[in-house]
């Protein structure tokens, strides 16, 4: 075999005709990670294409004076805005909220905020609980040991016994500091009788997986430069290297082709240049998120597969969920440094995550507190509440909000819906002509309720704190657009595109293992989750694999 181990760069990746690895990965991101880390632990030979690169540590500028001024450029969470050369086009003329995305070595870790929350029991059974959605084809429970693992691969750094999930036995970092604005938030909670938290993290506070104590900066979002965030590139990719791991980077995926067996039987991709290059394997595992993975499917198209692969179903790009995220903003007539992090949340509230019909809508949401940011925040902040944007008028919304307020998330749940869909757009490509993802996605009324609910409640939060004023955000400005649920889990091959372990019904060496598999959402960041599930898959594969060579010996 040729396919050596290690980084290269596509334009110096050679493989000979004959060479057949045993797995192919596309998308570098935390699931392709996990599943790259646990498959060359059991000495699988994976070979991970991605169309980003690395990035340094040093590149990000959440230590310099153009932060707040980069995150509206060059590190933007839109790739729309930020148009790298390794990033795609989005067309969202027909979207409400925009999907949040980044192509690195690393993926959606690069921009998270590191919010590491799991799902709720009630989430993987809502049509069973409340008639709404779909039930998971697993448990809470089939993930519950995956959940500790991958704890303890991000360095998550929690306080145990919230009371709104169930007793786990994971191990995990202390907390970090909820800050005076989270303390403020939580006199909030507390005058009101309603649940709060010290919030979970994968950021650490101390010296572990490659990563250093966090110094509290509050730019998570945009690139951690103290390296003190997990970020897969620090805490995976090491490790899967020493492994045996192959990473491929500047490798844009352009068809996964198909045997006369309706197997896959290689990936094309192309490099920064433009040439082509083909890899075989025996297995393939998508982890290119809810966008990247139907956008592949759909371009590998057959006349076996006419409608894309593992497509029979018609379900594939359908059913996007985005978790639209609203906020609400307490100002106080006191200094919080509110600019401190982690960003990452420093304290948040289930109080109202689960579904009460009477409230005349389905499905709850979470709060989290969080870094309001700089003097460029505030003025967002501001003007987006209707403040002055220019004159004596700016500078006072500036002065008024800057480090003086306590910044509210509010996650919500999300529906299904058939109509809400990534297709191929036919005019927009990407910068090596291949056609870019097209989004529709329209806010439901009852997610619009949701929503008003929410605010509603969290201005009586922020009010009972003491707040002057809260500003409320039906949008927050830069909401995180998670991208699940276009290529749905379940049991029925005409109803799901993948089975309980991410398995396609349609092609039986093909694996999907990131968010696209997701049958319904819950009301928190789902990479926790997602990890989760692509570690159990990973063990799937190796369990399989084992039995299958028993077989033969016998």
């Amino acid at each position: 075999m040729t396919i050596a181990r290690g980084t290269y760069p596509a334009t110096e990746f050679t493989a000979s005709a004959d060479d057949v690895v045993d797995v192919v990965v596309i998308g570098s991101g935390p699931s392709g990670a996990t599943v790259t880390k646990e498959l060359t632990a059991m000495g699988f030979h994976v070979v991970c294409l991605e169309q980003g690169r690395w990035i340094d540590t040093h590149e990000y500028t959440g230590t310099r004076d153009e932060y707040e001024l980069s995150t509206y450029g060059r590190w933007h969470s839109s790739s729309n805005v930020r148009a790298m050369p390794e990033d795609y086009p989005l067309n969202l003329a027909d979207s409400d909220v925009s999907p949040v995305m980044y192509n690195a070595v690393g993926g959606g870790s690069i921009h998270f905020g590191a919010y590491w929350h799991r799902y709720m029991p009630s989430d993987f059974k809502l049509r069973s609980l409340y008639g709404v959605a779909d039930d998971w084809p697993i448990s809470w429970e089939d993930l519950a040991p995956h959940y500790d693992a991958v704890d303890k691969d991000f360095a998550a750094a929690a306080m145990h016994g919230d009371t709104a999930f169930p007793v786990t036995g994971g191990t995990t970092l202390p907390p970090h500091p909820i800050n005076d604005y989270g303390r403020l938030f939580a006199q909030g909670m507390n005058a009101k009788g309603w649940h709060w938290w010290p919030a979970s993290n994968a950021i650490a506070n101390t010296n572990t997986k490659g990563l250093v104590p966090c110094v509290r900066l509050g730019v998570c979002e945009a690139g951690c430069p103290n390296g003190s965030k997990a970020s897969v590139d620090i805490t995976h990719w090491p490790i899967s290297l020493k492994q045996g791991a192959t990473l491929v980077t500047g490798a844009r995926a352009r068809e996964l082709t198909v045997d006369k067996d309706g197997l896959v039987n290689s990936a094309i991709f192309l490099d920064n240049n433009g040439r082509e290059h083909r890899i075989k394997a025996d297995l393939f595992v998508m982890a290119a998120n809810g966008i990247g993975t139907s956008r592949l499917l759909q371009l590998s198209t057959s006349s076996r597969f006419p409608d894309g692969l593992a497509n029979s179903s018609g379900l594939v790009g359908r059913r996007l969920m985005l978790n639209p995220t609203a906020m609400a903003v307490g100002v106080f007539d006191q200094n919080l440094a509110s600019w401190f992090g982690p960003a990452g949340n420093t304290a948040h509230s289930f109080q109202f995550g689960e579904t009460d019909a009477s409230r005349g809508h389905v499905l709850g949401a979470s709060w989290g507190t969080s870094a309001a940011g700089g003097p460029v925040a505030a003025y967002s902040l501001s003007t987006a509440a209707g403040g002055a944007r220019a004159g004596a008028g700016m500078m006072d919304g500036v002065r008024n909000i800057l480090g003086r307020s306590v910044l509210m998330s509010i996650c919500t749940s999300d529906l299904p819906n058939e109509n809400n869909r990534v297709t191929l757009d036919p005019v927009l490509t990407d910068s090596h002509g291949i056609p870019a993802p097209r989004i529709e996605y329209t806010k439901d009324q009852n997610s619009k309720d949701l929503i008003e609910f929410h605010l509603d409640r969290a201005t009586e939060a922020l009010e009972a704190a003491g707040a002057v004023q809260v500003l409320r955000y039906p949008e927050m400005p830069d909401q995180p657009g998670h991208i699940l649920g276009t290529a749905r889990m379940g049991t029925d091959p005409t109803r799901s595109v993948v089975d309980g372990y991410g398995r396609t019904h349609d092609v039986p060496n093909l694996f999907i293992v990131d968010g696209s598999v997701f049958p319904s959402v819950g009301t928190v960041g789902p990479t926790n989750t997602i990890s989760a599930f692509a570690r159990r898959t990973a063990h799937h594969i190796v369990d399989h694999a084992m039995a299958t060579m028993e077989s033969e010996i016998a």
